[in-house]
């Protein structure tokens, strides 16, 4: 590699430190956070071999696609484990340092690299992430109204709250003002959100029916549309992962443990890894529990060792990742493969 950078991007500016493997010379600065001002110091070095590293944090993309048009290639960076290989030490933080780090690891070819998803999955990614985000933020409305029902001490509330009944039931509470005001803003809200969500599912839905690894994802039992819409967007090309194992680190589903000579402490979840992924393969974990899911004798045998339902069901969500990486694995290019408009 002819000039090895590192970027450290923030709102106003990045700062980069850049090295020229040729002649040793170290070049470090700062330029505008904009693509152009990427475009204009990569063409400074127009004719040379470029690779930059870049975190995968806010920002990444514009930095990647300024560099891609300049011909460059861009390494992205899984910040976490970025920041893990410096060591326990207390170092000085700063983003010359940070972008050093970045330089260092690349040229040293120790960086943890992250997936660049082709544009057409970054496409899908956004929808599914954003369907995520409306479906969280109707259920943390949800959560406020059960809420002001319980701190005024209504009892006997129907369990579909969003539904006829539930909301004739609350239409026919006497409340105070403030609280009756609290729970139509929910109400309006959610109807709200739920007009967004509708043409959105609609379509994850006709995507997921007609591209090659989502139909194969959805095989698996309590794989819907929706949610093999994000395991695939968000698990990505299972190609690059070496072990099946690797796509349960992904999903953040693998158990913390601290070893030491004969003391083990195993830890809990690590979360380390895409939240929606984890989600989505969660939500899918969860139809063991019913007796025509081929996991059922698997729930029932953890249900048997004292795990609670959502223990039990984490642990088939590990399954469900392995055959997931094992599904998209076996379909190789085809399970990223854009379907025709």
């Amino acid at each position: 590699m002819a000039i090895v950078a590192g970027f450290d991007v923030h709102r106003r500016q990045i700062t980069l430190d850049a090295l020229d493997t040729d002649t040793g010379e170290v070049e470090r600065g700062r330029i505008p956070a904009t693509p152009e001002a990427v475009r204009d110091w990569a063409g400074t070095h127009a004719g040379r071999e470029l690779h930059v590293a870049v975190e995968a944090c806010t920002g990444w993309l514009f930095v990647h696609e300024a560099l891609l048009a300049t011909g460059a290639v861009t390494h992205l960076a899984e910040p976490v484990e970025t920041s893990a290989r410096r060591g326990p030490k207390r170092r000085a933080k700063t983003d010359r340092a940070d972008a050093r780090w970045l330089r260092e690891l690349l040229a040293e070819g120790r960086l943890p690299e992250a997936w660049i998803p082709p544009p057409h999955v970054r496409e899908w990614r956004t929808r599914t992430r954003l369907r995520k985000r409306l479906v969280d933020e109707r259920t943390e409305w949800l959560q406020r109204i059960q809420a002001t029902l319980f701190h005024h001490g209504i009892a006997n509330v129907p369990a579909r709250l969003l539904a006829a009944d539930g909301r004739a039931f609350l239409a026919a509470l006497k409340l105070p003002p403030a609280a009756r005001q609290r729970i139509d803003v929910g109400l309006a809200l959610i109807a709200t959100i739920e007009i967004q969500l509708e043409p959105l599912e609609r379509e994850l839905r006709h995507l997921a029916r007609r591209q090659p690894g989502c139909r194969a994802l959805m095989r698996q039992f309590g794989i819907g549309e929706l949610t093999a819409a994000t395991i695939l967007c968000e698990l990505g090309d299972a190609t690059r992962l070496s072990r099946s194992r690797k796509a349960v680190r992904c999903a953040g589903l693998d158990v913390g443990v601290h070893r030491s000579d004969r003391r083990s402490r195993p830890g809990k979840l690590t979360r380390q890894g895409s939240p929606e992924l984890r989600w989505a393969l969660f939500e899918a974990a969860q139809s063991a529990c019913r007796p025509q899911s081929p996991d059922h004798a698997d729930y029932l045998a953890l249900k048997a060792r004292g795990l609670s339902h959502v223990r039990a069901s984490i642990t088939i969500a590990r399954k469900l990742a392995r055959r997931s990486f094992h599904t998209l694995t076996e379909l190789g290019p085809r399970a990223l493969e854009p379907v025709a408009d």
